[in-house]
């Protein structure tokens, strides 16, 4: 299978073109850069690799949670190109991408969004449960108490750490994902396209910080 890959809600804007197991392409754009340079990087992983897009199996497109700006562009090249070229198209959560190969629980992924702002996602033996909002607020709001168990972190882990010591909950960190972009294109092999590139939308994690103001 052949699938090109889009990630952009993390920290940069990524692409990679992969063959089965192999990476045959990839550019990394600052996430500033995306909405000038993002089809450019795409473009530049095709003359790399020497494949064209009719040579495609899949496009993977990273749904968030992370930035608003990164995550916008990359779902809105993906969803044109997946339109364009007749090409299923699926989404793969910015949680699993940063815990991608974990098995430890209990475990809590934390995605930054704007400063100070973050996603959480906590998963135990009893399933899971998420919180957005400032750093300390969102992490109470998902462990009001201290659990007896140490707490794996995957993410964003150095703020979630230094709150967590302080409210006395041990955790230990879980290596970080090297690429993101890769790590997104490896679960997208084990995951379903969607119906329609429509169905897929952002994962935001909070509401935006500017709203349009309403007419009195």
């Amino acid at each position: 299978m052949r699938l090109l890959a889009i990630e952009g809600a993390l920290g940069a804007f990524e692409c990679a073109l992969l063959g089965e197991d192999l990476v045959l392409a990839r550019r990394r754009v600052e996430s500033n850069q995306a909405l000038e340079a993002g089809l450019s990087a795409i473009a530049e992983t095709f003359d790399e690799s020497g494949i064209s897009p009719d040579e495609l199996d899949l496009i993977a497109v990273g749904l968030g949670p992370g930035g608003f700006t990164g995550l916008r562009v990359a779902l809105s090249y993906a969803k044109a190109l997946a339109f364009a070229w007749k090409l299923p198209l699926l989404g793969i959560s910015s949680f699993d991408t940063l815990e991608a190969g974990a098995q430890q629980l209990p475990r809590l992924c934390i995605v930054e969004g704007r400063p100070g702002i973050i996603s959480a996602r906590l998963r135990t033996g009893d399933g899971e449960r998420r919180a957005s909002g400032e750093s300390a607020a969102a992490i109470a709001e998902l462990l009001p108490q201290p659990l007896a168990e140490p707490l794996a972190l995957a993410g964003a882990t150095a703020g979630a750490a230094r709150i967590l010591a302080e409210r006395g909950q041990p955790v230990f960190s879980l290596p970080q994902v090297p690429s993101p972009v890769l790590a997104l294109a490896r679960l997208a092999r084990a995951t379903p396209a969607a119906a329609s590139p429509h169905a897929l939308v952002a994962d935001y994690g909070e509401a935006p910080a500017a709203k349009v103001p309403t007419r009195t």
